[in-house]
């Protein structure tokens, strides 16, 4: 019997990707198409779902090309997803309405105020977790049924479905037979009751979203039926959804409470898995869904920093410095050792645990013989003392799930630096894995088709495929790391606008 293959569809807001997985965790071959973004007006992010869903076949046939070996030994497909963005289209043509609306776009933030202003957001996080915001799902389509003309009169009448970009290619590739997404995305929306795991009446009442356009809501490893014959030359399974930064947190094989990952790009998600506890936030945290499987679900507190690697590139375009993250790097290990500059990179505000969109950008503790090499050093260090941010906060809301020998697990562009690896764990004083295969995204949603069609038993033997990472131990003193993280506090006081 020849090896089972797992094809895993990694569907971002920059690009579409397919990769071929082994029973192994190992890669055989991938494939990818860049995605165009429009700016129809500032603060406005739109995807074409057409273009999406044509990218995803193209990349699906391509990897499995690419990799020689027949479609017949492929098992099944796994699809992971930008989360939070989403489009609605019309059941009976399959054509979208309005483009997609990106999970950065900022178009109702007064919609979102507003509910604010009536007390609605203590309510909002009671029942959903999350905060009341632009960002996710919930408000962008109410969005598109009042300011689509006939919209909501097709909602209410049946015709139309909506879904983020899981449930559309998932549609599109089922030929129209399955309209679903995994509890997972679902915690994304501001329309799931994260206790009751379904659909929230109120949440949909409050924001004027008629139930009936929703997906069905299932596990992250299940059946969600099989891609027609003529997309890939025979009917390919799909057994395994999540969202982007649940199936890296599976991909890091976050599984048990206390374990957490953090994927830093151009900002930055930091995840604790809570196991079966739903920690509700004091600090402003997001409550999600790690995972459901079996019917059994696990929570996860995150936090997102918005600029991390965005501060390199900004010292890369700002000063003139080559060489991408690595000239930066390169740059700050010639800094003056104890030099004090201390970078608060607010450039688009303060994310969590702070949430201050009127923050803005400084730098402190700069004296007569600071250079650039100080700057570029405080820029890795910015990225570093924010993720002590979201720790505090996590250890705060969610004691118990952190053990003794807590790690912090990291994937993402800057985890290719050892030397940033090992500042990290400097600086927050937990150890740190570095994984060693980087496409932790796209490997979880493997691992979880890999549960659903039967090739793991669990999510433990699932978890043991992934690659193996590299352990970095804290090797700063106490007193350093507390004295660096006391500036950092004085200096993130000094740019808040709502202390």
């Amino acid at each position: 019997m020849s090896e089972p293959l797992i094809l895993s569809l990694d569907q971002g807001t920059t690009s579409t990707r397919a990769i071929l997985f082994d029973a192994k965790g190992a890669p055989i071959a991938e494939a990818g198409r860049p995605l165009e973004q429009f700016f129809p007006r500032d603060g406005w992010v739109e995807h074409d779902a057409e273009e999406i869903f044509q990218a995803c076949v193209e990349v699906l046939r391509e990897a499995v090309a690419k990799s020689g070996r027949p479609i017949k030994q492929v098992t099944a497909i796994g699809v992971t997803n930008q989360r939070e963005t989403v489009v609605i289209w019309d059941k009976a043509t399959g054509r979208p309405i309005h483009r997609a609306i990106v999970w950065q776009d900022r178009r109702t933030a007064e919609t979102c105020e507003r509910l604010r202003a009536a007390g609605k957001e203590g309510l909002v996080t009671s029942i959903t977790g999350l905060l009341l915001d632009p960002y996710f799902s919930g408000t962008k389509i109410a969005w598109l049924l009042n300011e689509v003309e006939g919209a909501r009169a097709r909602a209410e009448a049946g015709e139309l479905l909506a879904g983020t970009m899981d449930t559309w290619v998932i549609w599109r590739l089922t030929g129209g037979k399955v309209h679903a997404t995994d509890a997972t995305n679902a915690s994304r929306t501001m329309l799931f009751d994260l206790k009751a795991q379904a659909w929230s009446p109120e949440m949909a009442q409050m924001l004027g979203v008629p139930i009936s356009l929703l997906p069905e809501v299932k596990d992250c490893a299940a059946d969600y039926g099989e891609t027609e014959p003529q997309l890939l030359g025979r009917a390919v399974p799909i057994r395994g959804v999540a969202g982007d930064q649940q199936a890296a947190l599976m991909g890091q094989g976050c599984i048990r409470a206390g374990e957490m990952k953090a994927t830093y790009g151009t900002g930055c998600f930091l995840l604790v898995n809570t196991g079966e506890h739903l920690a509700p936030s004091r600090s402003r945290l997001l409550t999600t869904v790690a995972a459901r499987l079996g019917g059994r679900t696990t929570y996860a507190l995150e936090g997102s920093i918005f600029i991390a690697g965005a501060a390199l590139q900004w010292v890369n375009s700002g000063f003139g410095v080559e060489g991408g993250g690595a000239g930066v790097e390169k740059l700050a290990r010639t800094a003056r050792e104890e030099h004090g500059v201390v970078m608060v990179p607010a450039f688009t505000g303060l994310g969590a645990p702070w949430w201050d969109a009127n923050a803005r950008g400084a730098l402190f503790g700069m004296t007569r013989d600071t250079g650039l090499a100080e700057i570029a050093h405080a820029a890795f260090d910015a990225c570093a003392l924010q993720t002590r941010d979201l720790i505090e906060a996590m250890r705060a809301d969610a004691p118990g799930a952190f053990g003794k020998d807590v790690e912090l697990r990291i994937d993402g562009g800057m985890s290719r630096s050892a030397w940033f690896s090992q500042r990290l764990a400097d600086l927050t004083g937990i150890a740190v894995g570095r994984a060693s295969y980087l496409e932790t995204t796209a490997l979880g949603a493997a691992l979880f088709a890999g549960i659903g069609a039967g090739v793991y038993a669990d999510a433990t033997e699932a978890a043991a495929a992934r690659p193996s990472t590299e352990r970095l131990e804290p090797a700063l003193n106490t007193h350093a790391r507390e004295a660096a993280y006391a500036r950092w506090l004085d200096a993130v006081a000094r740019v808040r606008t709502n202390a």
